[in-house]
């Protein structure tokens, strides 16, 4: 969040220590960059020649029969030309073909000598070779389904018709829940300090993939209301992490900030908190709302509300179960549009030790809006060129402009929001009359960043 809305905000300078500090770094726990490195991150040259005396060393008689560059070997073997084998030794480090494919130094010729990204190595040919699934096995498994929705629909008229006197009259129309409305056995977000407890029922207790690494993403800001590109946002981070990093999301999180973040058009925090909740709680499976900034009295900076989920969840928690047992720490990182991640760059505003703290112990994923060009603002900024491996750039392959600020504009002239937001959420502010009689300043309209 911007930190010239605090009520108390005053511009910052060079040396000055933000008050209260970021939590220390021994509480965080130690991960990897988001963004891989490569071979230019590396001391060594990249025109550097590939080990040549491992290339150069005649294979032996066992290698000979496996080794890739053999055709015939594979032919005779498979009835396949260049088909690649893969194995897995002991000390779990692959090998391709009969060759170690962790040679120092080593350039892969072909295809066939590069690393697997994971264990689960996949092969074309291996797959066509394999005949296709019995039909009738797909029949029996999906008329197993639907007798447990018969057993679960007879099971759940028995428990009405009983709690009824065994008198069915029907359902009343505000029994008819929503689809987007919060499922029943969920506890919803509490509206007081004293009674908060930090949400879990969605964050992953235990790592799917054994080569990957936690990651919880955060996302600060008004949401007044949350829209549908603050919905989308999440789901194209977790498409650029899967298709670009190591990491596996176990949880996302939605931090609404508190009252005092002063702006205009700001909804009390309770509403923005229940819409939130009604937005991504239907919707979601692994979205989430955490209101404990929106309770705070005062503003709190965004470093500390990353060292509240750091505390949450490493902390209190110990992190997040491996395939093997063993805890593990997660990293957190924050979600953030292109025009937040600008307002970085203004001067004065964002306290140096406070960037350090958020790129450099969790990190960034920046979601580019239309009219902000982020790498090269990455490229001019020297913080946040220093932790560039810590940040990680979104494309939006469809662009979504949907804004809060126009969602407000629009009902306030009584234009239609539909398709906008979430119909429950669209639902949630008719019942309570939010955004109606309310005036913002027309340049707050037109810049049009929330």
């Amino acid at each position: 969040m911007d930190p010239t809305r605090a009520p108390n905000f005053k511009p910052t300078s060079a040396d000055e220590e933000p008050h209260p500090p970021p939590d220390p770094t021994s509480t965080i726990p130690k991960s990897k960059p988001i963004v891989p490195y490569v071979l230019a991150d590396r001391s060594s040259s990249i025109d550097a020649p590939f080990n040549l005396l491992n290339a150069s060393k005649k294979p032996t008689s066992s290698q000979e029969k496996t080794t890739a560059f053999n055709p015939k070997s594979d032919s005779t073997e498979s009835g396949h030309s260049h088909k690649t084998r893969h194995s897995k030794n002991p000390k779990g480090a692959f090998t391709i073909s009969g060759r170690s494919s962790r040679h120092p130094n080593h350039i892969p010729w072909t295809t066939t000598d590069f690393q697997p990204l994971s264990a689960e190595v996949s092969n074309t040919e291996d797959c066509g070779e394999e005949e296709d699934d019995d039909p009738d096995e797909e029949k029996g498994t999906s008329d197993e389904i639907d007798r447990t929705l018969d057993i679960g629909s007879r099971l759940a008229i028995e428990d009405g018709d009983e709690g009824m006197g065994g008198v069915s009259i029907g359902v009343l129309k505000n029994q008819i829940a929503d689809l987007e409305e919060v499922p029943h056995g969920i506890v919803r977000q509490a509206r007081k300090l004293e009674d908060y407890e930090f949400p879990t029922h969605r964050l992953a207790k235990k790592l799917q993939d054994p080569n990957k690494l936690p990651l919880v993403i955060v996302a600060c800001g008004s949401f007044s209301p949350i829209t549908y590109l603050h919905l989308r946002m999440f789901e194209m981070a977790l498409d650029a992490i899967r298709e670009q990093t190591r990491f596996e999301v176990i949880g996302g999180y939605y931090s609404p900030v508190s009252d005092n973040y002063k702006k205009q058009g700001l909804a009390a925090a309770k509403h923005r908190v229940r819409m939130c909740e009604l937005a991504c709680e239907r919707t979601s499976s692994w979205l989430m709302v955490d209101a404990w900034e929106s309770l705070q009295p005062t503003y709190t900076r965004t470093a500390k509300v990353l060292d509240h989920f750091n505390h949450e969840i490493n902390v209190k928690r110990g992190g997040v179960r491996t395939v093997t047992g063993e805890k593990m720490g997660v990293k957190i990182m924050l979600l953030a549009g292109g025009d937040l991640i600008e307002s970085m760059g203004e001067p004065n505003v964002w306290a140096d030790a406070d960037l350090h703290h958020i790129l450099g112990n969790y990190g960034c994923l920046i979601l580019e809006r239309t009219g902000s060009d982020v790498r090269s603002f990455l490229l001019s900024h020297d913080i946040m060129y220093e932790h560039r491996r810590n940040v990680l750039v979104i494309k939006q392959l469809i662009y979504n402009d949907i804004s809060s600020t126009k969602v407000r504009l629009f009902l306030r002239r009584n234009m239609s929001v539909q398709y906008l937001l979430p119909n429950s959420v669209i639902r949630y502010i008719q019942e309570h009359g939010l955004y109606v009689n309310q005036t913002e300043p027309v340049k707050q309209v037109m810049g049009n960043k929330d």
